[in-house]
């Protein structure tokens, strides 16, 4: 019924694809998207956000932004790695998810300041950390208002130019994580770890290395390892604690796993991807007439030429 009345009006629906045909990938992502919200909505309806409910809706909403800021620059990995072009049409959906959390962090903390906003405003000039969420914030709006079809048509180009810029507002998004922390920074340096793991598979792009599942799984290690010393090096720098002790706890698993551990488990997923895709592959490959048929049929011939042709180097 809403889809009925909403496509004669114009009113894009963020499940529909361009055809305006339901998308169940779409729908799957926008509930994602949407649920953070509603469990923080209900968890402040209920009271069960401890004494301070506010402050306790402006730290979650900002690590949501986070959060879903890595998963929208997981998808271009996600598309290469798994030869799955389809994930690319809910880029744009975290993208405006990332934008309006950021954007509620922010009026949650005006509303922590009973909305006196020559006091925000003061306060985001002279704390640094709320300085650096700021800029980040700005730029995520502008990328978030640039985001739809006729603004890629307007700026031409310079489009792309713009969006790069999602990976310096990322290290600022980072970096006043890290600040507001103070004294646990385990979240921070998760988040932190797993940006290092995705632009180390940039980086792995850029240079044309190979995306093979031995190189991947070195990724991984290589991610976890940046990350031990990143944690190091915060507390080392922040607090004064020898760099290590905090590399020592690494190896320590009678407490919390530190956050190296975690981004190394996180980035065995993408070997894990690479091998079962080019199982899936291989597996095709080996059908009986398979190969017959792909010598039959003239290269660039037939309704679906280069379908079956992957988007990264065979794993």
């Amino acid at each position: 019924m809403i889809d009925r009345l909403a496509v004669p009006l114009g009113i894009p629906l963020p499940w529909l694809d361009r055809a305006g045909r339901l998308s169940w990938l779409k729908l799957t992502v926008f509930l994602a998207c949407i649920a953070p919200a509603l469990y923080l909505a209900g968890a402040y309806r209920l009271d069960a956000l401890g004494a301070k409910p506010i402050t306790a809706l402006i730290h979650a909403t900002g690590e949501w932004a986070v959060r879903f800021l890595l998963f929208s620059l997981a998808i271009s990995p996600l598309r290469r790695i798994a030869d799955w072009a389809k994930v690319l049409v809910v880029r744009r959906m975290l993208g405006v998810t990332v934008m309006a959390y950021a954007v509620a962090h922010l009026t949650l903390y005006a509303v922590d300041q009973n909305l006196i906003l020559t006091k925000v405003v003061s306060e985001i000039a002279l704390r640094l950390y709320l300085t650096i969420g700021f800029v980040a914030l700005i730029g995520l709006i502008a990328l978030g208002l640039t985001s739809t079809d006729a603004a890629i048509r307007n700026l031409g180009p310079n489009w792309h130019r713009l969006h790069r810029l999602v990976y310096t507002i990322a290290v600022l998004a980072l970096v006043h994580y890290f600040l507001q922390s103070k004294i646990d920074v385990s979240d921070p340096v998760f988040s932190a770890g797993l940006f290092l793991l995705l632009m180390g598979w940039r980086a792995m792009r850029r240079f044309k290395l190979p995306e093979r599942p031995w190189s991947l799984l070195l990724l991984a290690i290589l991610g976890g390892l940046a990350t031990a010393g990143l944690e190091a090096a915060w507390y080392g720098l922040a607090s004064g604690v020898p760099a290590n002790l905090v590399l020592a706890a690494n190896l320590d698993f009678s407490g919390p796993i530190r956050p190296g551990w975690w981004v190394v488990a996180t980035g065995l997923l993408m070997p894990a991807i690479a091998l079962l895709r080019g199982g899936r592959t291989a597996g095709r490959a080996a059908k009986p007439g398979a190969g017959r048929d792909r010598v039959a049929a003239p290269r660039g011939t037939g309704p679906r030429a280069g379908a079956a042709q992957p988007l990264s180097p065979p794993a």
